[in-house]
């Protein structure tokens, strides 16, 4: 773990054991190999990066289509964790985590929505990523952004 830290941040000590565990189902490949590279956001227009689906969950697959948006949940696996209060480029004083979009959090579960391009075999073609080549994938959902709701609907 990098234990560089910027003025005004704020570490605390981390628990000892974990409360779940993830079952990672693939890995993401983006052409980005160090944090520094990879984009603060990512872009619906940037480069196709590929989500490598591990062989016992490729049927999961099943009823997905190009040209829809897909969100994927993948682990920020080097961010740090233990960072309370961080001091973000750019901004003179120390702001909570979670106030922030930082990788650097708790749990270092990240949320892009992408834009399904390709599907072959168990390899999806995707744009609108930012993270690191190798990254674990946690999970794949199918985006329907939530539509306003009349005084009509049924909660």
């Amino acid at each position: 773990m990098n234990d560089d830290i910027r003025p005004g941040e704020v570490a605390c000590a981390l628990p000892g054991a974990f409360d779940a565990g993830l079952y990672f189902i693939g890995r993401i490949r983006t052409p980005w190999a160090r944090r520094a590279d990879c984009p603060r956001r990512g872009d619906p227009d940037g480069p196709l990066c590929l989500v490598e689906i591990d062989a016992r969950w490729r049927g999961a697959l099943a009823g997905l289509e190009t040209g829809g948006e897909l969100q994927l949940l993948y682990f920020m696996h080097e961010a740090r964790r233990d960072l309370v209060l961080q001091t973000p480029r750019g901004r003179a004083a120390p702001v909570g985590t979670f106030a922030l979009r930082s990788p650097v959090r708790p749990n270092p579960i990240a949320s892009s929505i992408v834009q399904l391009e390709t599907i072959e075999g168990g390899t999806l073609g995707v744009r609108g990523l930012d993270c690191l080549d190798g990254t674990p994938l946690v999970d794949i959902k199918p985006w329907r952004p939530a539509r306003a709701r009349s005084k009509t609907d049924q909660p």
